[in-house]
């Protein structure tokens, strides 16, 4: 029988604002500190002690230690982010730091907290997006994928390094027909483009919003009006990607002129396109593979930032899916089936092409572009 080695660490702080800041409200976020670790943490005036096996205690440490420099340095984390940030040391980064994950700030909003990565994965696309004048954002909701890519287009704006940001989407009904409803062009693709309009509100003040659209400095429009125009010095991000078709894609990409970035972001599991209608994203995927100068980030259920139910809600529904897919196929879960590859519209699609037997969820490459 192995002897489990039990580590004791006592660590000291010197700021009692940053200590107070750390700990949080009635030391909240010591001990989401200690849960996530697995280590016992205690508090007694300013010091800390740290009571645990090996591994958890040196976790436990290190993401007091990080977390501490964060709060002198004024950058406040909620205690979703303490929560991340402590998962980042287990592993889930690949040794990344806390600093360098959530010490970046994309941009500061009018109002609400600073829009900055919150995991290994966001930081991993927002270096991407920086090092690339294309990049792909694949994955399920609440990943923070369109968000991040307005961010960064609001920030290129402000800081001038594009003259206009110009924001778009298919106009394809989620299971609802929207056709029939009275008003002009304007008021019918409105509730396909609405998210795009909040995200923006969220991050630009009203009068200058208003301004920028007027002026056609900032353009929220369906991806139909794309045909035909040659985009330069422009941010343009493309939301819900999974439902265009290959020739909508094609479009879309062949629009971007010089001095202009293209973010292109969809859940490959989600496409509402007619079925047995290819998915333009995943037309695409396989298209650009080992172009230089295209990026390709895979977000899974891991990265999800919205309440931690979305995250469970859709590995139940991959589960299901990808049990539905086998059924319908004929894969032997035991290795005896051969998978088949699926057109775009089936619940078992994946992000990385069709390639046998892969079923929702499965990860692509994210090393590659």
């Amino acid at each position: 029988m192995t002897t489990k080695s039990i580590r004791r660490e006592k660590l000291s702080f010197d700021d009692p604002e940053a200590l107070q800041a750390l700990c949080g409200s009635n030391n909240a976020r010591l001990k989401l500190i200690e849960r996530t670790a697995g280590a016992q943490v205690h508090l007694r005036g300013n010091e800390v002690t740290i009571e645990g096996e090996d591994a958890a205690a040196l976790t436990a440490k290190t993401a007091l230690e990080q977390l501490y420099d964060l709060a002198l340095a004024g950058k406040a984390l909620s205690s979703d982010d303490v929560v991340r940030a402590v998962k980042l040391l287990q592993g889930e980064g690949n040794g990344a730091s806390i600093q360098g994950v959530f010490g970046e700030t994309i941009l500061t909003p009018r109002a609400g907290r600073p829009i900055a990565p919150k995991g290994a994965t966001q930081k991993q696309y927002v270096d991407l997006v920086r090092s690339n004048d294309i990049v792909f954002a694949i994955g399920p909701a609440g990943t923070g994928k369109t968000y991040l890519a307005m961010a960064f287009a609001v920030r290129s704006l402000l800081d001038k390094q594009v003259r206009r940001i110009i924001l778009t989407r298919p106009a394809v009904e989620a299971g609802e027909r929207l056709g029939f409803l009275p008003g002009t062009l304007e008021e019918k693709v409105d509730p396909y483009l609405r998210p795009l309009y909040d995200a923006l509100h969220d991050m630009i003040e009203a009068d200058k919003l208003e301004r920028f659209m007027a002026d056609g400095t900032v353009e929220v429009a369906p991806l139909a009006f794309m045909r035909g125009r040659t985009l330069n010095d422009s941010f343009i991000v493309l939301d819900e990607a999974q439902n265009t078709t290959p020739e909508q894609m094609k479009m879309f990409l062949t629009r971007m002129g010089f001095g202009s970035k293209a973010v292109i972001t969809g859940d490959i599991t989600q496409t509402d396109l007619p079925r047995g209608q290819n998915s333009g994203l995943r037309d695409a995927l396989e298209l650009v593979e080992g172009i230089r100068g295209i990026g390709k980030v895979q977000f899974s259920d891991q990265d999800v930032v919205r309440h931690p139910l979305v995250a469970a809600l859709i590995r139940a529904y991959d589960r299901r899916d990808r049990a539905r897919f086998e059924a319908r196929e004929g894969v032997n879960v035991n290795g005896g089936g051969e998978g088949v590859g699926m057109n775009g519209g089936s619940s078992g699609a994946v992000a990385g092409g069709d390639e046998p037997g892969r079923a929702a969820g499965a990860p692509v490459d994210q090393d590659k572009g």
